[in-house]
């Protein structure tokens, strides 16, 4: 025999034992003539089973769009040639179903005659998982921002639910603010829940735990070489949202450049990866989230006041807890339910001085903060009652510090009234602020762009220089 030849088949059969998907051949007749080693574990056939059999052996539910045929002669693959990629399943030896991905190819002679088949099958038992995984994930999530894990039946909060199914039945952007920890997260979440987007995915993105470089990669995505690390293309949060909504918290940390590019977004509903000149069309609920007043960053010159307005075409404030105390019970008892089964406790409730002492205190941490104080209660129980000693001792001793008066939430703050500026006034500010025109703005109530409008209509330089406006 010829020695290359040995060589050659001892080269492929090396070959066909090392790969880790299943492969098999098959003569012109369509009987098995090879089974590589993944073939047994995929199918769970050994290779004495298999040589000699067609591969009806396996009952492949997807061929030619019919069921494998017992019969080989009648397979559809001698007259086209080819099986395309095909996702189907297989049936194992022990008679369960396997996904897999299958296609084949028809290998002839140069005039024309079959030699045989050989056939590829990729086995996608893991992403099956996976997918289920996915699936069980967005039922959960979907169960955690229902209105129902949103508590209170307050008047306050009756206004927030009316808002939150108001956005979910249109595409508006919207802004949610209030305080750490009143729930802005869950109020994004019951929107898109309750959205016609539901089905798709829902990307959260906090603002304020990325620079400003590594946010723009992860918003964007970037391209290969893009920047130093960059070894591969990468699709950013915005394309993984495609179809869906993303949920960016924080929004008032996004840097200048950041702002641009998200005002770009909501103009043009696309995106470019960093170092990338080409657009992609995105199609996205956007919904922000803040603690801050973006109307005094603004004034500040600190946040984009076209962006301001975009953002916050549909507007939504969820509370303070100390503004909405009678939901305080429901609350607590929410809470006791969820730590009893995660603790596998039987807490029946809280004492008449514990839920006293619940409803005088002024939460600054809202609803996360009770959430909290019931959880470190739970650790210290020992009874089927929440005690008063059972809080956390900050709790109890709130009385012992000086208290002052609750001012109103930011965004109801009346700004300064803005001022009409005199080229004198101007300087003089000006020269007060140190040429800080951020500063001069906040002094007068406007924003640092109406600042530079009356900076060049007064033919005022940006930059001052020394003794140039002085006799």
């Amino acid at each position: 025999m010829n020695p290359k030849k040995i060589l050659n088949d001892q080269f492929v059969k090396l070959l066909l034992e090392s790969l880790g998907d299943g492969v098999f051949t098959l003569d012109s007749d369509g009987f098995i003539t090879s089974w590589n080693p993944a073939m047994v574990r995929i199918s769970g056939y050994g290779v004495d089973e298999a040589i000699g059999k067609s591969c009806g052996l396996m009952s492949f539910s997807q061929c030619f769009g019919k069921q494998c045929p017992i019969n080989p002669n009648k397979c559809g693959i001698f007259d086209s040639g080819k099986v395309d990629p095909t996702e189907c399943y297989l049936k194992h030896k022990t008679g369960r179903s396997v996904p897999v991905i299958k296609n084949a190819r028809v290998i002839r002679k140069p005039d024309g005659s079959v030699i045989g088949i050989v056939e590829a099958v990729t086995d996608l038992t893991e992403l099956e998982k996976a997918r289920k995984k996915m699936a069980e994930d967005s039922l959960r999530l979907g169960k955690l921002y229902q209105f129902e894990n949103i508590i209170g039946k307050s008047h306050v909060m009756q206004q927030v639910f009316s808002s939150i199914k108001a956005a979910a039945a249109c595409n508006a952007t919207v802004l949610i603010q209030g305080e750490s920890g009143t729930g802005k997260e869950l109020v994004a979440g019951a929107i898109h829940f309750e959205s016609d987007r539901k089905n798709s995915r829902m990307i959260t993105v906090n603002c304020s735990a990325l620079p400003e470089s590594l946010l723009e990669s992860e918003l964007f995505g970037h391209i290969r070489g893009a920047f130093t690390g960059a070894l591969r293309d990468r699709k950013g949060r915005f394309e993984d949202a495609d179809g869906g909504t993303i949920f960016l918290d924080e929004i008032g940390e996004i840097s200048p450049l950041i702002q641009l590019k998200l005002l770009r977004v909501l103009e043009e509903h696309s995106i470019e990866r960093v170092g990338e000149s080409k657009s992609r069309k995105i199609n996205i609920r956007i919904i922000t989230a803040t603690n801050q007043d973006l109307f005094q960053l603004v004034n500040a010159g600190n946040f984009r006041e076209d962006l301001y307005y975009r953002l916050k075409v549909f507007p939504i404030y969820p509370p303070p807890l100390r503004k909405r105390k009678e939901d305080i019970p429901l609350l607590v008892n929410h809470f006791i339910d969820v730590f009893n089964q995660k603790a596998k406790k039987q807490i029946r409730g809280i004492s008449q001085s514990a839920m006293r002492l619940f409803m005088d205190y002024e939460w600054p941490g809202n609803v996360r903060e009770l959430e909290n104080a019931l959880e470190h209660a739970f650790v210290l129980c020992q009874e089927d009652q929440i005690d008063l000693f059972d809080i956390p001792v900050e709790i109890r001793q709130f009385d012992y510090y000086p208290r002052t008066p609750d001012p109103p939430p930011p965004w109801t703050r009346k700004s300064q009234p803005a001022q009409k500026l005199s080229r004198e006034l101007l300087l003089r500010l000006l020269t007060e602020c140190q040429w800080n025109k951020a500063e001069v703005a906040r002094r007068v109530g406007l924003s640092r762009a109406a600042i530079w409008k009356y900076m060049k209509k007064y033919d005022i330089p940006l930059k001052a220089y020394p003794n140039q406006f002085h006799e």
